[in-house]
């Protein structure tokens, strides 16, 4: 019996943890412009029960039939993202990578707040970052609550002024 769990024990020591996977949730939404194009605003939320954090990306572009522009050169926009979960014991430590952001903590919600100018590609009008889920009361992670993300977007250029609605993801830890 003893050589048994022994090898059982050996066995165990060996095999390779199992990898736990992102749970991933993406919305887009889409709404009219003045001169034809589409703005979208996209939202994804990927969440890693293993270390207790969430990754995100929020972003806009202009859309003209199936391709995917950017803006314009006299384009000024603000960008406001909004963390929160249902739990108010569940502290979300927010960071964002833009470059021009601030984010604002107030209790259990995040607010990360981005401008945007001038003209370039897709890429250039995307904010990522990174959730910190814990516990308020033992500081722990914490991974059995979701993670809400909503974005909206004010974009301001060449006869446009549209604000759009929020687009947003939940995701759960997995």
């Amino acid at each position: 019996m003893k050589r048994l769990a022994a090898a059982v024990g050996l066995v165990l020591a060996l095999t390779p943890p199992a990898t736990s996977s992102a749970a991933s949730n993406t919305a887009t939404s889409l709404i009219p412009l003045n001169d034809g194009s589409q703005l979208e605003t996209r939202a994804t939320l990927d969440c890693h029960a293993a270390n207790g954090s969430c990754d995100f990306t929020v972003g806009a572009d202009r859309r003209t039939g199936d391709a995917v522009d950017g803006f314009p050169h006299d384009l000024w926009s603000r960008q406001s993202t909004d963390i929160r979960s249902m739990d108010r014991t569940l502290y979300l430590d927010v960071h964002a990578t833009a470059q021009y952001d601030r984010v604002f903590k107030e209790g259990g919600n995040d607010n990360v707040t981005t401008i945007y100018m001038g003209e370039g590609g897709p890429d250039k009008y995307q904010t990522t970052g990174r959730i910190d889920a814990t516990d308020w009361r033992t500081g722990q992670s914490r991974t059995n609550i979701p993670v809400i993300l909503c974005t909206h977007i004010q974009v301001v250029y060449g006869g446009n002024n549209i604000a759009s609605p929020s687009t947003c993801a939940q995701a759960t830890f997995s």
